[in-house]
């Protein structure tokens, strides 16, 4: 019974994803096409499981998703544990992305980040920034979008309160995503 609840909560979720999120999908992928045919890159970030997500998406445009192409520029900033930690004890947890976004953002770059309650301080603040610094801003959110709703450009809030099934969702996103400009290229 277990199993069965689990699978039909998720297949809401998804339904939910596909009923109400296809317009704002394909909304970022464009996004990210003319991004990466201006010469610019993708930057995620996320904490826990939302770091992963990240580190997952910025893989497949880097390596490749379904077709052989050429690189696509993507880094996730939650990967570099030297930086990660160095600025966390310098200057705080809350500016761990922030501080790489006033490093490595330019205008024109296109900023993800992930946060299955939307509530991820450290991910709100490098979303403002890299809003003042010309870059197109995407939240990939839970639940009610937390206080990043308000924060991105493009807020993608998997209305669901369970966050396995919103990480789950969240991929499904990133991978649609990366299907349309593996498309468009």
């Amino acid at each position: 019974m277990f199993i069965e609840e689990q699978a039909q909560e998720l297949i809401t979720a998804v339904t939910y994803v596909k009923d109400n999120l296809a317009p704002q999908i394909q909304q970022l992928a464009d996004k990210i096409i003319e991004a990466f045919k201006n010469g610019n890159q993708v930057i995620l970030m996320g904490n826990g499981g939302s770091a992963g997500d990240a580190q997952h998406i910025a893989a497949e445009f880097v390596g490749r998703f379904k077709k052989e192409r050429r690189s696509f520029p993507a880094l996730a900033l939650n990967t570099n544990t030297s930086t990660v930690t160095a600025v966390g004890n310098d200057y705080g947890y809350d500016v761990v992305f922030s501080r790489q976004i006033d490093g490595f953002a330019r205008k024109g770059d296109v900023v993800i980040g992930i946060s299955t309650s939307g509530n991820s301080k450290n991910v709100q603040l490098a979303l403002e920034l890299a809003k003042e610094r010309g870059c197109y801003t995407a939240a990939f959110l839970g639940k009610d979008g937390g206080t990043i709703k308000n924060v991105a450009e493009l807020p993608l809030v998997v209305k669901c309160n369970n966050t396995p099934h919103v990480q789950e969702c969240h991929i499904f996103i990133g991978h649609m995503v990366c299907d349309l400009v593996d498309q468009a290229f």
